[in-house]
């Protein structure tokens, strides 16, 4: 039986019993090659502490835009976000990674996710957390950027010009920064399988062992970025929307995606407090 086959049967029982709970079936942790030795990992790390941050969120801010934070009243959605994340950092090893988030079907949470998986990341003292908005069709992370916005993806994927500090901003959290999607472009699939998209994934990951990028991309339901993006990042998650996908569209969403990268089905908005069930 497959992880997702499972996940459905637990979905159906949880329903059944009136107590509608966000599943997640994993696959196995595997070994991953060390990028940097210890020694080296350890200067990144010395370094965190001084990342500039010249402005910050308040908890009132935090709980408007929907970010977990570590004290937060409803520790619930806290522990759910750190055992992603715990999955995560289990089946990377002792190297850094790219996770692609998607959803199943159009406004599933994806973006809801990504953004908030990159907090559980920024959480640890010895990471740092990036997010990437690939929604260039219709950005949902921008609003998080503090200031005006010169320069995005858009940007940097159209002008050989543009530098990749040029679009990295904070996005005030302690150890997170954002790339919002800047520009709208309806070649949002050209871009994405582009060769500067393809050495920016490259270049992001290596720039820092410590940092672990999380990409914000739009449903396969809506264009063939996801697929694009697949083929770039080192894990999978897909999130679907409770009640509002079919057990079909969630198996034709599962079966795109490469079993080794896949980690899991994340059954979002459910209407009882959040709870992750592991295979």
């Amino acid at each position: 039986m497959s992880k997702v086959e499972k996940a459905l049967q637990k979905a159906r029982a949880m329903d059944e019993a009136t107590q509608p709970i966000p599943t997640v079936a994993t696959r196995a942790a595997q070994e991953q090659p060390l990028l940097v030795s210890h020694k080296d990992l350890a200067t990144y790390t010395a370094q965190i502490p001084r990342m500039s941050q010249k402005f910050q969120l308040d908890r009132s801010d935090l709980g408007e835009a929907k970010i977990i934070y570590q004290d937060m009243e409803d520790a619930k959605v806290v522990d759910a976000f750190r055992h992603m994340r715990t999955h995560i950092l289990q089946n990377a090893g002792s190297s850094n990674c790219v996770v692609l988030v998607t959803s199943v079907v159009p406004d599933g949470g994806a973006s809801f996710v990504a953004l908030n998986l990159s907090a559980a990341f920024a959480f640890d003292e010895s990471k740092t957390a990036l997010l990437v908005d690939c929604r260039l069709r219709d950005p949902k992370q921008d609003r998080f950027v503090g200031g005006e916005i010169h320069y995005g993806l858009t940007d940097y994927l159209e002008d050989e010009d543009v530098g990749v500090s040029q679009i990295i901003h904070e996005g005030g959290l302690p150890r997170f920064r954002l790339i919002p999607a800047g520009r709208k472009s309806d070649a949002s699939t050209e871009h994405m399988d582009s060769r500067r998209m393809r050495e920016l994934v490259s270049h992001l990951k290596e720039r820092y062992p410590d940092r672990y990028i999380i990409l914000d991309a739009a449903s396969p339901a809506e264009s063939a970025d996801a697929a694009v993006l697949a083929e770039l990042a080192d894990f999978v998650l897909l999130v679907v929307p409770y009640g509002k996908a079919t057990e079909s569209q969630i198996w034709s969403a599962a079966k795109a995606i490469d079993e080794q990268k896949f980690l899991g089905v994340i059954f979002n908005d459910e209407p009882q407090p959040r709870r992750v069930i592991w295979n």
